[in-house]
């Protein structure tokens, strides 16, 4: 390689390519998450030599070099055509919680470990999932397009834009692990009743702390529940979770939030519970795929509220993901147990 080549992405030459700093292992990133996470570059090269993809790609030599990936907003892909191309890869060091994005037999079968951040994100998540509730019952996105209209000339309140009370009504809550709890808890400001179904009964202190109780069957929550909030962990059992029959219990004046998963819902049914009134509204910070295609139905129902998978997008949380994302990676290379390793169950 000439020494006077530079690379168009990177700016980086040929040279500075070949000279890694001998004192700091390699990690990949894919350089496609945009300008955030190049906000959190600091963090990572105090740690680890940065390739992006994009080198990986036009300097074949550094393969076998690098022995972490940082996987942020799933990038980049983990297929067997980049595990086979990294020898010296120690670990996927994932952003968040979810793994399902990962095929993890796979990724073992490299001799690879993985690891993922729990714990960092539940206070953000929990946040989103109460604006969600928030937003859809008290029409807040048709209220601001109300308030903006050019066509708006007077202070009539349209119709439309009466909302629920949110104040004392019952927030059933399927999932009450870490997000799950700090939801209980921030609905008890707001005076809400507070029924939950998990696969383990939370402690009589806990239940007593947030005024929660426990619905060994799923079936009486959806039942009693003014808002239902999905906060589960993605698994085979939970998949399809709610679907048409769970869907036909809810209240007609219900609303359902989720923010586990889109596949803990199943759409085609959400959307028929929407069209015929079978429940009131969604609010939705997960779908599945993301994005939708653009001409999904879900899209233009007038009582569903969908943003793009923002639950933890915090400057805080993100930075504190990727503090824990390099705690796992510096574990993985230096050969000791991994704080927040996923093992196959």
């Amino acid at each position: 390689m000439e020494a006077s080549v530079e690379d168009r992405e990177t700016g980086r030459s040929s040279t500075e390519l070949q000279v890694l700093e001998k004192d700091k292992p390699c990690a990949l990133i894919s350089g496609d998450e945009g300008v955030h996470l190049e906000q959190l570059d600091d963090l990572v090269k105090q740690h680890f030599q940065v390739i992006c993809y994009s080198d990986l790609l036009q300097y074949p030599q550094l393969h076998s070099k690098i022995q972490a990936v940082f996987l942020w907003q799933h990038l980049p892909a983990v297929e067997a055509s980049l595990l086979r191309s990294l020898p010296a890869l120690k670990v996927i060091a994932s952003g968040g919680v979810g793994v399902d994005h990962l095929d993890l037999p796979l990724i073992a079968s490299f001799g690879v470990k993985v690891s993922n951040t729990p714990g960092v994100v539940s206070d953000a998540t929990a946040d989103m999932a109460m604006a969600l509730l928030l937003a859809s019952a008290r029409k807040i996105v048709q209220g601001y397009q109300v308030a903006v209209d050019p066509k708006t000339i007077t202070n009539h309140i349209p119709q439309s834009l009466v909302g629920l009370e949110v104040t004392g009504s019952t927030l059933g809550i399927i999932g009450m692990g870490d997000v799950g709890y700090k939801i209980a808890q921030r609905s008890k400001g707001f005076e809400m009743q507070i029924l939950y179904h998990n696969r383990t009964r939370r402690s009589d202190e806990d239940e007593r702390a947030v005024g929660a109780r426990y619905c060994k069957n799923m079936d009486d929550l959806l039942r009693r529940s003014d808002f239902v909030m999905v906060a589960v962990t993605l698994t085979p059992d939970t998949t399809g979770l709610i679907g048409h029959r769970e869907l036909s219990l809810m209240k007609p004046t219900a609303t359902l939030v989720n923010v586990s998963r889109g596949q803990v819902v199943d759409q085609d049914s959400l959307v028929q519970a929407l069209q015929c009134g079978t429940i009131h509204a969604a609010a939705l910070d997960v779908t599945h795929p993301e994005p939708l295609p653009r001409d999904h139905p879900l899209l233009n129902l007038p009582n569903v509220l969908i943003t793009p998978h923002i639950g933890f997008n915090t400057c805080n949380t993100s930075r504190r993901i990727m503090q824990k994302m390099i705690e796992n990676a510096v574990a993985a290379v230096k050969g000791v147990p991994i704080p927040d390793e996923v093992k196959m169950k």
